[in-house]
């Protein structure tokens, strides 16, 4: 089978890509609203793309009416985010966080996630979460569908079991992220096998 991108639709190729190009990793991205309302949002257009300097991409969609997100919006004005990695344990809640919600009210608040102060942003990170990453925005590129924000990391946060500081190593045998596998399936990382 051969299908011609130029010859089918925005959203036709969307499904497609969304759901080829996985497992993607998840960004559960929190900002502050310009009244301080603190928003979170999942995103799987998501990956590192470097460690000197060390940055991370989050592509977000434009809504049906071509106006940002809420998430979008709040990168743009105040140059801040914590990006989390979320695991099997609040897998659901941030599934629940990616409901569209008024601005003025936090997706952190309405499914039960804590927020704790950062360390480098203004942006809180989410206690529940076994990783996150404190960001300010290093460039930012747009297409007529996304905008798409290239974040330097500044701190890490990971709960203490995680990482070995001898080797700098991951103990794998505590940490089981959840991936996306297009709409709103998603695939838990269990099943590993090392080659080589």
């Amino acid at each position: 089978m051969e299908i011609d991108f130029e010859a089918i639709t925005e959203y036709q190729r969307y499904k497609l890509m969304a759901s080829l190009i996985v497992p993607r990793p998840i960004a559960l991205v929190t900002t502050l609203s310009a009244s301080g309302t603190i928003n979170a949002a999942p995103f799987s257009m998501f990956n590192m793309l470097g460690e000197e300097p060390p940055i991370v991409m989050i592509s977000i969609n434009r809504l049906d009416d071509g106006s940002l997100k809420d998430t979008a919006v709040n990168i743009a004005r105040s140059r801040e985010f914590v990006v989390h990695l979320s695991d099997e344990a609040m897998a659901e809640k941030m599934h629940r966080c990616g409901e569209r919600l008024p601005p003025d009210i936090s997706e952190l608040e309405k499914v039960g996630l804590t927020p704790v102060a950062s360390s480098r942003v203004a942006p809180p990170r989410i206690a529940e979460a076994p990783v996150a990453f404190e960001c300010t925005l290093w460039e930012t590129l747009e297409t007529t569908s996304r905008q798409i924000f290239i974040g330097r990391v500044h701190r890490l946060h990971a709960r203490d079991e995680l990482i070995d500081i001898e080797t700098w190593r991951v103990r794998l045998e505590h940490y089981f992220p959840v991936g996306r596998f297009g709409a709103s399936d998603y695939v838990t990382t269990r099943e590993r096998f090392t080659l080589g």
